[in-house]
């Protein structure tokens, strides 16, 4: 009886020794880098540690196991909290081919350079830079928004590999979040989608601690949390104390328990906890606590004072023989039963690799629709929903859908077996965001990042409400797909409010990020191509509502020019124009006619097509001076948005056709005479840029 209360006693102390362990490296970090936010790690520490030294299904061996519980913390300034957890439960370095490297992915070192220029310990956790980090975070909202995303592809994954006795998939999603994880409105368009679509594999963990960076969070905060959520469709428990491990652990055991909806943990817990001076300290303020304030905390643990980055014997071991242990067992029992599913399964075992590498099955681009020349045409909404179910028919692995819009953008998928995502019915490739844009694009993200080839699309103009989903797919380097259609003032008597003007300009401007315009039928065939092999750049498909000419390739460049972001479409005799015309998407037509008009009046000109000016940007400089010769400095832009940026390409006093201004209310035909998108126009246009050319030499 003794000996058991004794070891009873050991454990208990044990446990309280690596939550301190973990509050201390946050603490002597974010003070080391005089930058950064102790108190979210201090308060969670106890949460962090049940979960993942007793609950999570996660081997830090392979941080690359495909069946591992996801975490991801959405509440990314605490990112102190996940570095010290990555390092103390040992969780192994990956290198950029997916090889589990025998380092660690944190190692100490790398603790002391927290919020340090090169470091894996940056400011917020981003996942291209540090392994075991499932997802970029840090703009709230983001990370619960990517664990609805995640949670998706998890069901989905189960429902498309899982076989009779083969249970592949099964893995579960947990998110940290923060008040104001649940005060942005994409938390409360995730939470809706997920109670909506009945993931009982999705667990939120609320840290509930009454305090935002202003003050009190009941300045501006007062709702029931709890209550909305059952709205939702969630189970809701709570825990009274972050500090009772006993109550944490009853929390997570009843979302296990938990098979027909998502479950919401609040936590009640205290910024700075443990600190002699609770909320009131810096800690509550994103700021570091100052050497006095760290020796009264550590004092307060009963922790050497003066002891800096200190993990105590037996800290690590604990962590091996709880997470370590249970999460190579695990781990082991799934790779055997995976051998044989393997043997049983070549075809799927096969897809799952390639989906891992981001790599392309054989036939990818077979059967694609052929697009004949025609006046009359088609919008290349039309066009890319045709290729786009050639595509997602031979790659199983694309899903997506629409903000409410799958009908108008045309990315409904239709052929035999694509089927819909509903709940209970977790094998179909539609998914249906609802009028949800901001969670639609995170959970594109968090799709993409579980393996998946995700699409998302909605109207262009509101790819505003995505922005920040897009933004960090970009930093994270993952291929995301964003369709978007109605891409200019062609959307007529829909009027300003939903003609897109500047988000052209906008997104070009974002760094990593592929932005395609095309101009036809057949560059929207070669922008899919494009589209298909991008494995670290996500992708802004840009698309129109109006229909425009498929041009005659016999007599026009060919469209698979497209893949070099810029080509000649129409040239000068001899390849020695007078003047360039410039364009991007409906506007490509445009310049087509007026190269005609100028060609009749014995006016040289060439015809540049540029659906992505980043691809083009990418070739070499030959390429580059074949498209677009210096000698030649008459050049026009042409492109139904803002002028800002086309300076790069016609000079700084080339001549821009474009919106100055936004759109207005009516008919297409009207609107294209008013903001002068004419033929004569252009032609005008070209006729002044040569003269000012001659004038000028």
């Amino acid at each position: 009886m003794v000996a058991s209360e004794q070891a009873v006693v050991t454990s208990k102390q044990l446990d309280e020794l690596c939550i301190n362990t973990i509050r201390t490296l946050a603490i002597d970090a974010v003070q080391q880098a005089n930058s950064g936010h102790p108190g979210a790690p201090m308060g969670l520490a106890p949460v962090t540690y049940c979960l993942w030294q007793d609950f999570l299904n996660y081997d830090p061996v392979d941080p690359t196991w495909l069946n591992r519980d996801r975490f991801v913390l959405s509440n990314g300034h605490a990112s102190m909290l996940l570095y010290a957890m990555l390092h103390l439960t040992g969780v192994r370095e990956v290198d950029e081919n997916n090889q589990v490297l025998d380092e660690l992915a944190v190692p100490m070192e790398e603790i002391k350079r927290f919020r340090q220029l090169g470091s894996r310990t940056p400011g917020h956790p981003e996942s291209h830079i540090t392994s075991g980090i499932e997802t970029t975070t840090g703009p709230l909202g983001q990370g619960v928004g990517n664990s609805l995303g995640m949670a998706i592809g998890s069901k989905w994954l189960a429902a498309n590999f899982n076989r009779p006795g083969f249970e592949v998939f099964n893995y579960n999603v947990y998110a940290m979040c923060s008040d104001g994880d649940l005060m942005e409105g994409i938390g409360g368009e995730a939470a809706s989608l997920a109670g909506h679509l009945k993931l009982s594999n999705l667990c939120w963990i609320y840290d509930h601690n009454g305090i935002t960076l202003d003050g009190p969070a009941d300045w501006s905060f007062s709702e029931d949390v709890a209550t909305r959520f059952v709205g939702y469709g969630w189970n809701v428990t709570r825990v009274a104390d972050a500090n009772d491990l006993d109550m944490l652990a009853r929390a997570f055991e009843t979302f296990h328990k938990t098979s027909d909806r998502p479950t919401l943990i609040i936590v009640d817990s205290h910024i700075g906890y443990g600190s002699p001076h609770k909320q009131d300290s810096n800690a509550a303020h994103g700021e570091p606590l100052g050497e006095e304030e760290v020796r009264l905390v550590k004092k307060f643990y009963g922790w050497p004072e003066d002891a800096k980055f200190l993990v105590p014997e037996g800290v690590r071991e604990h962590f091996q023989d709880g997470i370590g242990k249970r999460g190579r067992g695990a781990r082991a029992q799934w790779s055997k039963m995976f051998a044989e599913y393997s043997q049983k399964n070549p075809e799927l075992t096969e897809r799952l690799h390639l989906m891992q590498r981001r790599e392309l099955p054989k036939g990818w681009d077979k059967n694609f629709p052929a697009f004949a020349a025609d006046a009359k045409g088609m919008a290349t909404r039309d066009s890319s929903g045709k290729v786009l179910n050639a595509l997602a028919e031979n790659i199983p692995w694309i899903i997506g859908g629409s903000a409410d819009l799958a009908t108008s953008n045309k990315t409904n998928l239709k052929f035999d077996g694509a089927g819909d995502f509903q709940p209970g019915e977790y094998g179909g490739r539609n998914l249906h965001f609802g009028v949800r844009e901001h969670a639609m694009a995170a959970s594109v993200n968090g799709l993409v990042v579980s393996g998946i080839r995700a699409f998302g699309a909605t109207f262009f103009n509101f790819s505003d409400y995505m922005r920040a989903s897009i933004r960090l797919a970009a930093l994270m380097e993952i291929p995301s797909i964003f369709i978007f259609t109605h891409d200019s003032i062609g959307v007529g008597e829909d009027g300003p409010t939903h003609q897109p003007i500047e988000q052209l300009a906008s997104l070009r401007a974002m760094p990593n990020l592929i932005v395609l315009r095309p101009g036809d039928a057949n560059e929207v065939l070669e922008a899919w191509k494009v589209v298909a092999q991008l494995q670290v750049q996500p992708v802004a498909l840009v698309l129109t509502r109006q229909p425009l000419p498929t041009l005659d390739r016999k007599k026009y460049g060919a469209a698979s020019g497209t893949a070099k972001g810029a080509y000649v479409l129409a040239d000068a005799p001899g390849g020695k124009p007078d003047v360039i015309l410039l364009a991007t998407g409906s506007e490509v037509s445009l310049c087509v006619e007026a190269y005609e008009k100028l060609k009749a009046e014995g006016i040289n000109a060439r015809v540049v097509s540029m659906p992505s000016w980043e691809i083009f940007d990418s070739q070499d400089e030959t390429y580059k001076e074949s498209v677009l010769p210096s000698a030649v400095t008459a050049r026009v832009s042409v492109e139904m948005a803002s002028t800002f940026g086309w300076e790069r390409y016609v000079g700084l006093k080339g001549r821009k056709v474009g919106m100055h201004r936004f759109g207005a209310s009516a008919p297409l035909k009207d609107l294209m005479k008013f903001f002068c998108f004419t033929v004569d126009a252009v032609a005008e246009e070209a006729r002044k840029a040569i003269a000012e050319n001659r004038q000028g030499t």
